[in-house]
């Protein structure tokens, strides 16, 4: 696996170009000079919210493209679910916004072409899109499983049939595809696929799901994982995952510098769910 040089995260003024709904998500275009050009799929975005701009929420970016006299825009994906999302998503085109960015440690990518699958659920999906993209120039054949409660949450399910040679949708409800989980499916696909590496982004048991059966299967794989983040840049020590070291030992990441993107095997899943159980739900 690679992960290639970038320019670093900057803090600049951003201005919002568009706000368009899909389903229960709502897709936002921002112009952030000097963001796009470090982008790796697997970065997020750090956005200052209210108009006090001291609260800090933090989104995957799910692409970069050029927008006529802007030069490169980012799109976010946002579920407005508390008081910050909802004024984000509120927002008319031309307001401005603090963001930093990007953060984090991005996905890795195969040196050669192998059977690759990626795996998103809800919003989350947002950065398998562009590591997608990234993978098929690199040769290597792409399955994709893209899962959300319902309907309105599957992100992008018909974009993701021109993104992969096979996709495999999943609702809880059986509204679209599938009924059922990500872990009711997964080990059948990495069988299909003949997987050699997996790449997952979503909630923490999907998350773990997909780690167990990529162990069990033989193949590699990448988490993205999310947590509330309070700066977004490793100085508060506030999003604390629990790992296993090089070493076998046991120590804590940071999930916005040393993540959002982990090793599955080395994520210590079961510690991880119970210190979330023992939190209180962060306000987005």
């Amino acid at each position: 696996m690679t992960q290639t040089a970038r320019p670093g995260p900057v803090h600049v003024t951003g201005e919002l170009l568009a706000t368009k709904k899909i389903g229960a998500y709502h897709h936002l275009t921002l112009v952030a000079p000097g963001v796009a050009e470090g982008f790796r799929p697997g970065n997020f975005l750090a956005v200052s919210v209210s108009e006090s701009r001291l609260a800090r929420r933090s989104f995957w970016i799910h692409r970069v493209k050029p927008v006529g006299g802007y030069g490169a825009a980012l799109e976010l994906v946002v579920e407005a679910v508390g008081p910050g999302t909802t004024w984000l998503t509120r927002l008319a085109p031309g307001s401005r916004l603090e963001v930093t960015g990007p953060l984090g440690r991005p996905f890795a990518l195969p040196k050669e072409p192998v059977s690759c699958v990626l795996v998103g659920e809800g919003y989350a999906a947002a950065p398998l899109f562009p590591l997608a993209e990234r993978l098929r120039e690199r040769g290597c054949t792409v399955t994709l499983v893209v899962a959300g409660p319902d309907e309105a949450h599957l992100l992008s399910a018909l974009e993701a049939r021109r993104s992969a040679r096979a996709v495999t949708v999943v609702t809880e409800d059986g509204s679209v595809g599938r009924r059922g989980l990500v872990a009711d499916v997964i080990a059948e696909v990495l069988t299909k696929a003949a997987a050699e590496v997996v790449y997952a982004a979503g909630p923490v048991p999907t998350l773990h799901a997909v780690a167990a059966a990529a162990e069990a299967h033989g193949a590699w794989s990448q988490t993205a994982l999310e947590r509330p983040l309070t700066c977004a840049t490793g100085l508060c020590h506030g999003c604390a995952v629990p790992v296993v070291g090089e070493a076998g030992i046991s120590r804590t990441a940071r999930a916005c510098v040393d993540g959002p993107v982990l090793r599955g095997d080395r994520v210590r899943w079961t510690d991880l769910r119970t210190d979330l159980s023992a939190e209180p739900e962060a306000a987005r």
